[in-house]
């Protein structure tokens, strides 16, 4: 009986470890949102956001998670984009990690009253920041996703999808809302 339970356990984790592989977020075609949020710690978010920035996809970007000292001369000199930098982003630093970058996030939206935010973060991480951010949210706001490719480990993969599953369960528990 335990044996089979295991195995019926090790089978729905491969399973939906296969599918949050194939399922993993790309770049998206939404035209437009009130907002764009992104995470620090992955290569390429910033610079995508920015982007978006200039193609007035968004009025406004949230770079939550931003390490104390850094500023918005820092990020011009490292990504350019001076002007968007200087008009049109915030720098969050409350956040150390993806639970409270969901946080901080859904304060922000809540106070500039945005109805759809833009998340931009690796492939790998949308799902579970995704699922951090509604959270947070509860239905203030429209979450479009919008992944920044990337070339993941297996091994990176494996601890993503370990979090999601476990972080999922505990909010299904509401213990950690």
């Amino acid at each position: 009986m335990i044996s089979r339970l295991i195995g019926l356990i090790a089978v729905a984790w491969g399973l939906g470890f296969a599918a949050f592989t194939l399922l993993l977020a790309q770049p998206s075609d939404v035209a437009r949102t009130d907002a764009i949020v992104v995470p620090t710690g992955g290569a390429g978010r910033i610079a995508r956001g920015l982007a978006l920035i200039e193609e007035k996809r968004a009025t406004r970007m949230l770079v939550t998670g931003v390490a104390p000292g850094v500023s918005k001369s820092d990020l011009a000199d490292v990504f350019g984009h001076a002007a968007a930098i200087d008009c049109c982003v915030d720098l969050g630093r409350q956040a150390v990690d993806t639970r409270s970058n969901a946080e901080e996030t859904a304060g922000w939206v809540r106070q500039h009253h945005y109805r759809s935010v833009r998340l931009v973060t690796s492939d790998w991480h949308m799902a579970r920041a995704r699922m951090e951010l509604h959270a947070a949210l509860d239905d203030d706001a429209v979450i479009v996703r919008d992944g920044v490719s990337t070339e993941p480990r297996l091994r990176q993969l494996v601890n993503e999808y370990n979090k999601l599953i476990l972080r999922r369960i505990v909010l299904w528990l509401g213990v950690g809302k």
